[in-house]
């Protein structure tokens, strides 16, 4: 089917310390910044079908250096609220310290699939819109521009977690496993039977294998995966 690409946004003054959440107004500070004009710079190469973000100011700053300069419909950022950050309720804007106190911390930790925020959502409703948009999206991307397109979405750590472990076939408990770096590339191809997790957690590698293949060499869409692990 597709190819997607998984963005995480730069850093911003409260990525690390405080839970930034979905409190309004967190833009990227001048390491984001370079983070994210570095990422796009790292992804020209690659053809992008489409941009998309969370609507936090964070993702689409970062969103949109990527998208600079393309051409057509990948040269404008869509939002899709249902990529934005967990919904972590009372626990935004307080430092990840004082969280770590909370009997709901190890709950996180251990077992997400039976957290809830107070006053916020649950991770396995987080889990369950982000993979709904993904699968929306693939059949969008696919049906206008072909099985063998590539697309990118940025989005925030814990959501790219969470859609990286459904591609795995992992239990949400098992999520915390997984890690992206702010301004990380995550690579997940879609195929008819399964998804392949291409990449994790990628700040700095050569894209060039992302680059759809030539008709006649294999697109994306086979669904078989390579016996003794491929060339």
């Amino acid at each position: 089917m597709t190819t997607l690409l998984l963005l995480r946004h730069g850093l911003t003054a409260m990525t690390g310390p405080v839970l930034a959440g979905w409190t309004p107004g967190v833009h990227l500070d001048e390491r984001g910044r370079a983070q994210a004009s570095a990422l796009a710079r790292r992804l020209t190469p690659v053809p992008l079908a489409a941009v998309v973000s969370s609507p936090l100011e964070r993702c689409v700053e970062t969103a949109d250096a990527v998208a600079a300069g393309r051409p057509g419909s990948a040269g404008k950022v869509e939002t899709d609220d249902r990529f934005g950050e967990v919904r972590y309720g009372d626990w935004t804007g307080r430092p990840l310290k004082e969280l770590a106190e909370e009997p709901l911390w190890r709950v996180v930790q251990a077992h997400p699939s039976a957290a809830r925020f107070p006053g916020g959502e649950a991770m396995a409703a987080a889990q369950h819109r982000a993979v709904a948009a993904v699968r929306e999206w693939n059949a969008r991307i696919s049906a206008e521009h072909g099985e063998d397109a590539v697309y990118a979405v940025c989005s925030h750590g814990d959501i790219i977690k969470a859609v990286v472990a459904d591609a795995l076939g992992l239990h949400l408990d098992q999520f915390q496993r997984i890690h992206a770096d702010p301004a990380s590339l995550t690579v997940v191809r879609y195929t008819d039977l399964r998804p392949f997790v291409v990449r994790v957690n990628d700040t700095g590698g050569d894209v060039h294998d992302l680059l759809p293949k030539p008709p006649g060499e294999g697109g994306s869409g086979s669904s078989d995966a390579p016996v003794g692990g491929g060339a």
